[in-house]
């Protein structure tokens, strides 16, 4: 059953309109006053029945109601000033059957203390949203520089300077190496010496996304776009990194029908949503990076060859640890600063015998992997030098394990011989568990170290029987 207008009491009506619209006033074609509320008497000074069937000239001062009445002109959230109080105030003409017959007024604060009150809320919703669009901008923005590049080694220099000197250039960069070995600290590095780093640099790891969010958060996508989309689409990365720098980790895990996109873009500078059927330029300098060995990967088919030479414009390898053992020491202390403001602490050492362990270790997972060794001894550390007892087990025993993680016996000692099959599964499962132990039980982390395919690492843990 539906209700009627018709069907409601006057005086509720009148009610609903107090409680809807606390100051309101209705005036005819003419200008005169048919209703007004409580309210707005109480305000104004007056009653209800003194303001009737008057001219509104005469009952409220400053007002433009009249006016509102003959034109049919809507005036709306304009200031007006009523015994010395500005107010926001609002007149729309009544229409009925076609037919201008009138306006109707309201009045949206009836003193200084309202107004500030409003004005109020509104500030906190304001500092809000600066509060998270400055959150935003230092997000999208480079956080390191070439000064936390830590390293005096020959190899290392060398890398550093021509990462420094191409930093100038809009060409396209790929950065090699190792997992560890700081390709992303290379990434912002760049960005912040360049043209561009007043405008955002926007990191993605490729890897870390499922496939089918991929196209979605690299190029956006329109309203209504799919199921779930938010309401008025949304800007994809390439359009956040506008003017700036985006940087693609992991770009060997970008599925082939991703990269003829990504391709696509670099030749046309342009971008299309998710759901779009417009093109949106984008003006974006692309750093990549890597551990995998892309040129193997082009000659297998998993990795288009077109794509490779676009962002092959600028090769940089970055050396692993193992090749630069001579920055052990500074890395280290370097690490142990930056470590010391997360821990609270200050002064903390590293003994000249941990120093000795450091560099004679292999490194395979590099510079975090010695972030991981030096945070774990802090952690343990019961004074303010770290000794051989706060490293891992496995650093402290490293003495029996070769460079390759492979455990044998300081000295050859005479004795059978175990079959080959049988060396190899000690070999793989060791080098499982120290790939563990140096990433603290992450296995994409482990897999990455060893080199091998995430399905494969979880195959061959299930095989030893490591949970």
């Amino acid at each position: 059953m539906s209700i009627r207008i018709d069907d409601i009491p006057a005086d509720w009506l009148e009610e609903i309109i107090n409680l809807s619209a606390e100051r309101i006033v209705v005036t005819d074609r003419d200008g005169i006053i048919i209703f007004i509320n409580d309210a707005y008497c109480e305000f104004l000074g007056t009653t209800v029945e003194q303001a009737i069937k008057r001219p509104v000239t005469e009952v409220i001062e400053n007002t433009r109601m009249h006016i509102v009445s003959a034109t049919g002109q809507a005036e709306i959230a304009a200031v007006h000033k009523i015994k010395g109080t500005e107010m926001i105030a609002n007149r729309f003409p009544l229409i009925v059957d076609g037919q201008l017959v009138g306006a109707v007024g309201t009045v949206m604060f009836r003193n200084p203390e309202e107004l500030h009150t409003y004005k109020t809320k509104i500030q906190h919703l304001v500092d809000e949203l600066k509060y998270y669009k400055k959150k935003v901008e230092k997000e999208l923005t480079s956080k390191y520089e070439f000064s936390d590049l830590i390293g005096t080694s020959p190899s290392f220099m060398e890398v550093k300077k021509l990462a420094w000197r191409i930093s100038a250039s809009n060409s396209a960069v790929l950065l090699l190496g190792e997992s560890g070995t700081g390709k992303e600290l290379f990434a912002h590095s760049i960005h912040d010496n360049s043209m561009r780093s007043a405008f955002s640099f926007v990191p993605i790891n490729c890897a870390s996304i499922p496939e089918h969010l991929l196209e979605s958060e690299l190029f956006g996508y329109a309203d209504g776009a799919f199921t779930g989309a938010k309401k008025g689409g949304k800007k994809g990365l390439f359009q956040l990194a506008n003017k700036g720098t985006i940087f693609l980790d992991e770009i060997g895990d970008m599925p082939l029908a991703m990269q003829s996109k990504l391709l696509r873009v670099l030749q046309e500078q342009e971008i299309q949503p998710v759901g779009s059927q417009k093109t949106i330029p984008v003006d974006v300098r692309i750093i990549t990076a890597t551990h995998r060995d892309l040129e193997k990967m082009v000659e297998e088919g998993k990795f288009r060859q077109d794509l490779y030479y676009r962002l092959n414009v600028i090769k940089i390898e970055i050396p692993p640890l193992r090749k630069r053992k001579e920055d052990i020491k500074v890395l280290s202390e370097g690490l142990v600063n930056k470590l010391e403001k997360k821990f609270h602490r200050k002064g903390i050492l590293i003994s000249p015998e941990v120093l000795r362990i450091l560099e004679q270790h292999s490194w395979p997972g590099n510079i975090r992997e010695l972030e991981n060794v030096l945070e774990r001894s802090i952690n343990v550390l019961d004074g303010n030098v770290i000794e051989t007892v706060h490293l891992p087990l496995y650093l402290r025993d490293q003495e029996f394990v070769t460079p390759d993680l492979i455990p044998v016996s300081p000295e050859p000692k005479a004795g059978p011989v175990k079959p080959l099959k049988e060396t190899i599964a000690e070999a793989e499962k060791q080098a499982i568990l120290s790939a563990l132990a140096l990433t603290d039980g992450n296995r994409v982390e482990a897999a990455k170290l060893l080199n091998i395919g995430k399905t494969r690492f979880y195959e061959k843990c299930k095989q030893y029987s490591i949970n």
